[in-house]
């Protein structure tokens, strides 16, 4: 590989998720490793398959689809946890597992309560357990940014020789700033033996708003792996976003002189993609791929960018896998128009999920003036929520006003054929339709967050809701896409309900469900 070449390390999948409310399904995992896996991405971090079974098994699909990137999963530094890792990770041809150990002081003394020999002993035994189990091994120390620079280069020396392929420097709480980082980064170059021999990488949280920053001042200063989210999702204040540090990258190559290997044309709907499965939307002034990104309202910007866009844009939309025209499809559009449209915003349905979508479209078509990108993806998430059953929406109708109380009277469609109705009357209408889908299922949830966007521009525009509800101490999250945006409200409350139905169906309890470890975080 060549020096001047940049690895990829997604970690959407296990650090991004950690975001509260960013918790996703098996499926939903799946459609996320082959976006990241289209866009080219060097490695993806699957998880923490000791967190909990759903985690183990998720990392161990993803690896079994083996589509090209190295499949990772995270450990702490303990036989169990690295065997478990192995055994998710060992089905892709490239697998790595990457084990982790805190060497602040502040760690040291309140979180592992361990001396400094006993931590790099830790350390050295998991690397060279990871190594007769794997040859691909990266080692983190977790809080390095807040870790004595000498006692670091100790434990990074250790780790290099115990085997260690890769080591990951994280700025785990977001506290460094970029001239800090750099200078870290030198001395570890200037007092660790063999460190050009292995890929020092670097992972930054964005607490202060630097993660990008600080993972290109890391670059600057050797570092050959960045590792990153799509969106900057993540714990807390989320991580470095992937967008925005590879095309950082891209657009001041003359500076950086580094390349990566991922298609930026799909940074875009792979960001889509990511904030439709996760709920979090994109602020519309997010760098690279917000709806700000590259609009210009001003009428000096409009001027210039008439006479040349350069002037104001140091990227083309097309670049980053937007496209020049988002309206794109109308009523009249047919089958194959639509499956290519639905391939460019990085879907991949099968032939039943791409016939219910474009049937959803055609209503769709028929009731708005203008179909937009968004549109589209709003189809697709409802389509693929709904394919949850057992139960479906067939008809809401709500009665309120401003001086009497809301009714909603809903019909449902039982897997099984039979339709169900009940009503509810609230002081809203939104209230009202999830107490009359509670009493039809005959699941009570708690209501934690409610969520309300536009999918696209107009007053014809589509409503998207999520909601984010507590069933027996577990957090789920739905979401759901109408014109009507009670309807839409009510979507996302029956895909939580199918949810919760189908793993109950399983046999999956609660317990099993949830963590039975604190989440990492390096």
């Amino acid at each position: 590989m060549k020096d001047n070449h940049i690895k990829i390390f997604d970690t959407t999948l296990r650090d991004g998720e950690q975001a509260p409310g960013c918790s996703m399904t098996l499926r939903e995992k799946l459609r996320i490793s082959k976006a990241l896996a289209d866009l080219n991405v060097d490695i993806i971090e699957a998880g923490f398959p000791a967190a909990s079974p759903g985690d183990f098994d998720a990392v161990k699909a993803i690896a079994d689809e083996n589509r090209g990137p190295i499949i990772c999963g995270l450990a702490r530094c303990n036989p169990d946890d690295i065997e478990k890792v192995h055994s998710a990770v060992k089905g892709s041809d490239n697998h790595r597992i990457h084990v982790f150990v805190a060497t602040s002081a502040i760690h040291r003394e309140y979180k592992l309560k361990m001396a400094k020999e006993e931590i790099i002993k830790n350390a050295v035994g998991a690397i060279k357990m990871a190594r007769e189990l794997c040859d691909d091994v990266e080692f983190s120390p977790e809080d390095a940014s807040r870790t004595e620079l000498g006692y670091l280069a100790e434990v990074v020396s250790a780790a290099i020789e115990a085997g260690a392929r890769t080591v990951n420097i994280p700025d785990t709480v977001g506290y460094t700033v970029p001239a800090e980082f750099d200078e870290l980064f030198r001395y570890l170059h200037a007092h660790v033996s063999g460190i050009e021999d292995i890929t020092l990488s670097v992972h930054c949280h964005d607490d202060l708003g630097m993660a990008v920053s600080n993972s290109l001042a890391a670059v600057y200063a050797g570092a050959r792996q960045i590792e990153c989210t799509i969106n900057g999702i993540g714990e807390r204040a989320g991580n470095c976003s992937l967008e925005e540090v590879v095309m950082a990258l891209k657009t001041r190559n003359e500076f950086f002189g580094m390349d990566t290997q991922i298609d930026t044309t799909r940074l875009y709907p792979t960001a889509r993609l990511v904030s439709g499965i996760t709920g979090m939307q994109i602020p519309r002034n997010k760098a690279i791929v917000g709806d700000n990104a590259f609009a210009h309202e001003a009428g000096i910007h409009q001027h210039g960018m008439l006479q040349h866009a350069s002037t104001y844009e140091i990227m083309k939309p097309e670049d980053v896998g937007i496209s020049k025209s988002n309206l794109v499809l109308g009523k009249h559009s047919g089958r194959h128009a639509f499956r290519d449209r639905v391939e460019g915003l990085g879907f991949d349905l099968d032939d039943f999920e791409l016939n219910r979508a474009f049937q959803e479209f055609k209503k769709l078509a028929d009731k708005k003036k203008d179909m937009y990108d968004g549109d589209i993806e709003a189809i697709i998430m409802n389509v693929d929520s709904a394919s949850a059953g057992p139960w479906t929406l067939k008809t809401l109708q709500i009665t309120s006003g401003t001086a009497t109380d809301a009714t909603a009277n809903i019909q449902l469609l039982n897997e099984d054929g039979k339709e169900h109705e009940d009503s509810a009357t609230a002081d809203g209408p939104v209230e009202a339709a999830f107490i009359s889908l509670e009493k039809i299922t005959g699941i009570q949830l708690t209501l934690r967050n409610f969520e309300l966007h536009s999918a696209t521009v107009g007053e014809d525009a589509q409503g998207e809701a999520t909601v984010t509800v507590e069933f027996n101490g577990q957090s789920y999250r739905g979401n759901g896409t109408s014109q009507d945006i009670v309807e839409a409200a009510a979507r996302a409350y029956l895909e939580v309900i199918n949810r919760i139905l189908r793993r109950q169906e399983r046999g999956l309890t609660d317990a099993q469900l949830a963590p039975d470890i604190n989440r990492a975080s390096i």
